[in-house]
């Protein structure tokens, strides 16, 4: 599925091309070409790293093949490289990735999407300008359609997808921390599988991803953040609501689900919205945030596929043009609002990106020690480089 999203938005931006495509699926390697008609087709990743007219690579593979793939890519190639969340499924590889990054001359891009919605920027935009004042607490509530079905059904279980906490929560974590002008600290979580999936058998497993949970998670600098997930409650008009508190107001961004979805007896799908509650003069703001009708059928995220790959793109263009051994010295959206944030001896790891392989890697961890804490029913203490955690 997000294979053909990151293709169906590639084609909109002028310049790119899809050249080739590894898919060891018969049926995908079909829905592939009708997508990409003048994509090379290969059948192994060893296939498509002997070629060389290729610019950059996208990763999109299943959960736990993303490591693997990393580190045989880090090693034989130098080329920029886009892979989907999450960036690793084992704890172990953290470390293994951090080095083989560390030593990788070209852009890593991680995919999180949801900071590239149009309702999210807007969000982002009404913080930076210090609506809240002092943002002291945030929230971010998801209720949504169960998993939906994939390749082999590897997103059944926690040892393929990683866990419903990092599996497709590492995007609220990203957010989490990209919000907060600190650093977490300490997560503690409550979850369980209590409805999705409980009938399937897989050669007799009954599936033990979770469906529902919550997490709250504290930070250095006293800020707050908590997760409420439900994956039994897709009737809902907003997939999403993003919450904001701080001295001054409440700022609430509402993000509905894929348009695809949308009951066509409801008429048309709702649009994102920004919603300011100041506290002096008290009353709410409200804000609707069309996003391109075009954007919106060439994936499910709110049109934030595109606008990432416009990013990634630039990411790219620069790195070929820029000479060998030069630093770039440009400063991405991401690092600049994050200013306030200690010096990161890992920063090296950015290399002009917005979204580093290391916030890839800090918000998987911290999906990880939120899995772990509802393993244990303890809360779980995070290192203070975001990389590790006491188990």
């Amino acid at each position: 599925m997000m294979g053909k999203e990151h293709i169906r938005n590639l084609q909109l931006i002028d310049g790119a091309s899809v050249t080739a495509i590894a898919d060891p699926d018969s049926a995908m390697q079909a829905e592939n070409k009708a997508l990409a008609p003048h994509a090379r087709l290969c059948n192994t990743l060893d296939e498509l790293l002997a070629a060389n007219d290729i610019d950059a690579l996208l990763i999109a593979s299943p959960n736990f093949q993303h490591a693997e793939q990393l580190l045989s890519i880090l090693q034989r190639t130098k080329l920029p490289i886009l892979v989907e969340k999450p960036i690793c499924t084992q704890f172990d590889d953290v470390q293994l990735l951090v080095d083989a990054f560390e030593q990788h001359p070209s852009p890593v891009w991680v995919a999180m999407e949801y900071r590239y919605m149009p309702p999210v920027q807007k969000f982002r935009e009404a913080l930076s300008n210090g609506v809240t004042g002092k943002l002291q607490m945030l929230s971010i509530i998801e209720h949504r359609f169960p998993f939906l079905e994939k390749v082999d059904d590897w997103n059944r279980f926690n040892r393929f997808s990683g866990g419903t906490l990092v599996e497709k929560c590492c995007h609220y974590f990203d957010l989490m921390r990209l919000l907060i002008p600190s650093e977490p600290c300490r997560v503690f979580a409550s979850g369980a599988a209590d409805h999705n999936h409980q009938t399937e058998r897989y050669e007799g497993e009954v599936p033990d991803i979770i469906d529902n949970a919550y997490a709250i998670v504290d930070f250095t600098g006293g800020q707050r953040a908590m997760l409420e997930l439900c994956m039994f409650a897709e009737g809902s008009r907003y997939q999403e609501s993003i919450v904001a508190l701080g001295p001054k107001a409440k700022v609430v961004c509402d993000i509905p689900g894929p348009t695809r979805f949308w009951p066509d007896n409801l008429g048309a799908a709702p649009e994102p919205r920004l919603t300011i509650s100041p506290r002096h003069p008290a009353g709410p703001i409200e804000t609707f945030i069309p996003v391109d009708k075009e954007l919106l059928e060439a994936g499910d995220h709110n049109g934030s596929t595109f606008f990432q790959h416009q990013l990634f793109f630039a990411a790219v263009a620069e790195h070929i043009a820029q000479p060998v051994g030069q630093s770039s010295t440009t400063k991405t959206r991401s690092e600049t609002s994050s200013q306030t944030k200690l010096t990161d001896p890992l920063s090296a790891l950015n290399r002009g990106v917005e979204v580093s392989a290391l916030d890839g890697l800090r918000a998987v961890v911290l999906g990880m020690a939120a899995q772990h804490s509802i393993a244990t029913g303890q809360a779980v203490e995070l290192s203070s480089n975001g990389l590790s955690f006491e188990r």
